[in-house]
């Protein structure tokens, strides 16, 4: 059964925009009906994997930096961008592959993004110096930004009422590619190559492509799919510039004699603030922009966006970066650096099962405020050092403290802001995964050109992760203007 309703028309939710009338043009939204169960786990199942290899790809990456530096004759600086390249990427792509969702069907896209994806990352494995790689990553991004909008269009769609549990999982399935990224990362390092970690994810998506085949229904023919609005370029330019030229600001900072008096530095800043403030400016006075103002920040949505940010992106960006600290302050082999995100992984799987499932009991506030504290808590540990445990013992206690702590938040976080607009959910998956790239983007650009500087690299991390738990604990009272839900939405 299918049925046909509106976002906007006479007028959104008060929450929504702030003020009466339309979020947007009127969004046509389909509604089907749920999929017998043993199907909705077939498509769930396809979707999930897809969210594991996309993690998986960061994470494994973060093992191999050093790998990669030594076999493309690079400096820290340039490598650490295979890491942040694929988060620019994203940013890039992510809003766009909403809107091409929407356009397209979400079956259709999910296809083109794993096809792409694995293209990219055959070509990643054959890459002979670290600019192509870097090019390459931006790619590898451009396939996966489809894996969020798309899946949770399809799982939205499949699940029906029960649509808050299936997306509450999708925390674990991104913490299980956190969780066997860097083993996998340390095994290609020690017994085979870093290229090793581009070329699995060909096999990986060929089988998906087939799965995808095989279960995920077609997209259902609609009324005005014929319809085809312009994509915002303009917006779509000014947020690349912007984001780009900010990080080439804080990479130049971490080249040797660099100075922030420098108009290699200054200029790019300059550039990339101007470019994000007409991107602003521009969103605002077309009919359809690239991101929808009221997405960014309408009442509701702009607490969301920044709790995604720290506690979703920011995070992810730090933990990506902790074998590397590992290696660098307490000399832990490249293999056993690889397994110390183990415990954050479990913790994630566990704790998000258990948070989903208790969701529409304890309702979003509270999971937000306990996960951020457990979140912060674990950042600090990480600075310490620790005294009567050995150094990787540690290290893995407070990675599972960050684990246990995103576990319990990111369901209710992820809920909170698709439950805004449900209608739109492809255009609030890609928005969310946005805030999560720009947030992962930050964290490794600003930590590299800070461990980049003339001083012992694993105490100048150490120092990063302290302010940055400084900063997880006063973003906290921004929980309180999230609107706040029990039950079924």
């Amino acid at each position: 059964m299918t049925g046909q309703s509106r976002l906007g028309g006479g007028g959104a939710r008060s929450w929504l925009t702030g003020r009466t009338g339309p979020l947007t043009r009127d969004v046509p939204v389909t509604v089907t009906a749920p999929a017998a169960a043993p199907r909705r786990m077939a498509i769930f199942a396809v979707v999930a994997s897809a969210l594991v290899m996309s993690t998986v790809d960061s994470t494994i990456v973060a093992t191999a930096l050093k790998a990669i530096q030594q076999g493309l004759h690079a400096s820290i600086t340039w490598t650490s961008w295979v890491i942040t390249a694929y988060s620019v990427g994203l940013v890039l792509a992510l809003a766009l592959s909403g809107k091409l969702t929407a356009r397209f069907g979400s079956r259709r896209c999910f296809l083109a993004s794993v096809a792409v994806f694995a293209g990219a990352s055959l070509c990643c494995g054959f890459a002979g110096n670290v600019y192509l790689l870097i090019a390459l990553r931006a790619v590898q991004a451009a396939g996966g930004a489809g894996f969020t909008p798309a899946g949770t269009a399809i799982v939205a769609a499949t699940f029906g009422p029960g649509r808050d549990k299936a997306l509450g999982m999708f925390s674990a399935m991104f913490s299980i590619g956190t969780l066997i990224g860097p083993i996998f990362g340390g095994l290609f390092v020690t017994y085979w190559s870093w290229r090793g970690i581009f070329f699995v994810n060909v096999p990986v998506g060929i089988v998906m492509i087939a799965a995808c085949v095989r279960y995920v229904p077609a997209d259902p023919a609609r009324p005005g799919r014929g319809e085809r609005r312009p994509v915002d370029l303009t917006g779509l330019v000014l947020l690349g510039a912007g984001t780009l030229a900010l990080m080439l600001a804080i990479s130049y900072l971490g080249e040797a004699g660099a100075s922030a008096a420098s108009a290699l530095f200054w200029g790019p800043l300059t550039a990339g603030v101007a470019a994000l403030a007409l991107f602003g400016l521009h969103i605002r006075r077309v009919d359809d922009p690239f991101i929808a103002p009221q997405l960014i920040a309408g009442r509701g949505f702009g607490a969301v966006n920044v709790i995604n940010i720290l506690y979703g992106g920011a995070v992810a960006g730090m933990l990506a970066l902790v074998p590397l600290y590992a290696m660098d302050r307490y000399h832990v082999s490249v293999l056993a650096s690889g397994t110390l995100l183990i415990a954050e992984g479990i913790a994630v799987i566990a704790l998000s099962f258990v948070a989903t499932m208790t969701l529409r009991r304890t309702g979003y506030r509270w999971p937000l405020y306990v996960g951020g504290a457990l979140t912060a808590l674990g950042v600090a540990a990480l600075a310490v050092q620790p005294a009567g445990i050995s150094p990787y013992a540690w290290l893995a206690l407070a990675a599972a403290a960050v684990g246990a702590g995103t576990g319990i938040s990111a369901p209710a976080g992820r809920n909170a802001g698709l439950q805004l607009a449900p209608g739109r959910a492809a255009d609030l998956a890609a928005l969310r995964s946005t805030g999560r790239s720009v947030g992962q983007i930050a964290a490794v650009s600003i930590t590299a050109a800070i461990i980049a500087q003339p001083a012992p690299p694993g105490q100048l991390q150490a120092r990063v992760f302290a302010v940055f738990a400084i900063l997880l604990v006063a973003s906290l009272p921004a929980v309180a203007r999230i609107p706040e839900h029990r039950g079924s939405w």
